[in-house]
């Protein structure tokens, strides 16, 4: 089937998703309908913005579908009628009568190397656990989750210098170029897809705000993985002087205890240096409640008398 001729309904809501979206339609592909989570407010004044996913539909013309159930509000697809419907970072769980639809079923594209988190925040932990490569499958939908077959991987190296928003970029790029290339030999039938190891399965929730607070109980090991995952939005924090002490950037020093752990043992043109249980962690990018966003040197320059203060 030309690629023109083919009818599909896009079901995504973030940014990761858009460009996804985006790209599909510049490179000819035809989209009967977007489904996405409804609007919500943003920002302090709360006002209420299109989801990225709708800012690309709009622009297109093409229709917007925004139930707040899925599982409850799903008629209209009947009358559009899909060939394929392709997913990513919907935010909903989809249910079977909605799978039944489309000729060609449904494709997700999950953001790691399936069996491997499956769940909500597979990206985000793939930097808590400080792993160097990650992915993105694309995938069967079924009544499960993220358990259906596998049709295509695309492999993402992850550096010690990616956070969050540098990943989630990393596995756009790579969910473009895997849809683009895989999505025409699966609608050949090319792709049979293998079926998942259960055993090999691991999952993923989403991040609550209560773990957005760092812990010195944690290895410093774990504790640079949290706070990149954590970074950019909505960043990760300690306590200093009774206010959210936010680090989006960190370096992991030498491994000696010399000081209390939680104690700044260093505050000058060579670091913003905090002891850990195991090591010195050097905090490189740090935002203090009511403050802006700033590198460890400017942030010492409007900070005296740092040195020997206990983060919690």
């Amino acid at each position: 089937m030309n690629k023109n001729e083919l009818k599909i309904v896009f079901m995504g809501t973030p940014e990761i998703a858009s460009k996804v979206f985006e790209a599909m339609i510049l490179d000819g592909y035809q989209f009967v309908g977007l489904i996405a989570q409804p609007d919500r407010p943003v920002g302090r004044k709360g006002i209420l913005e299109p989801v990225p996913t709708k800012k690309v539909a709009m622009k297109y013309n093409i229709p917007v579908f925004q139930p707040e159930r899925i599982k409850k509000d799903y008629e209209f697809l009947t009358e559009l009628n899909p060939d394929v419907i392709v997913t990513m970072a919907y935010g909903q769980i989809v249910p079977q009568g909605v799978l039944d639809i489309p000729k060609y079923g449904c494709l997700n594209l999950h953001g790691s190397i399936l069996p491997k988190y499956r769940g909500a925040s597979p990206i985000q932990t793939s930097l808590i656990n400080n792993d160097e490569v990650t992915g993105v499958t694309l995938m069967e939908m079924i009544d499960k989750m993220d358990a259906g077959k596998m049709f295509a991987v695309e492999e993402v190296r992850i550096s010690l210098e990616d956070n969050s928003s540098s990943l989630f970029n990393k596995i756009s790029d790579a969910a473009r170029k895997l849809i683009l290339e895989k999505l025409p030999l699966y609608i050949d039938g090319k792709l049979p897809g293998v079926e998942q190891n259960e055993e090999e399965a691991t999952f993923c929730h989403m991040i609550k705000p209560e773990q957005e607070k760092l812990s010195f109980d944690l290895s410093i090991k774990d504790m640079f993985g949290w706070i990149r995952a954590l970074s950019d939005e909505p960043g990760g924090y300690f306590l200093l002087d009774d206010q959210k002490f936010k680090v989006f950037k960190a370096r992991i020093g030498e491994s000696k205890v010399s000081h209390q752990v939680g104690e700044i043992v260093e505050a000058d043109k060579f670091g913003l240096v905090v002891q850990c249980k195991d090591g010195l962690l050097f905090l490189d990018e740090v935002q203090l409640q009511g403050k802006k966003r700033m590198d460890y040197k400017s942030f010492i320059n409007g900070n005296q008398n740092l040195k020997g203060k206990i983060l919690k």
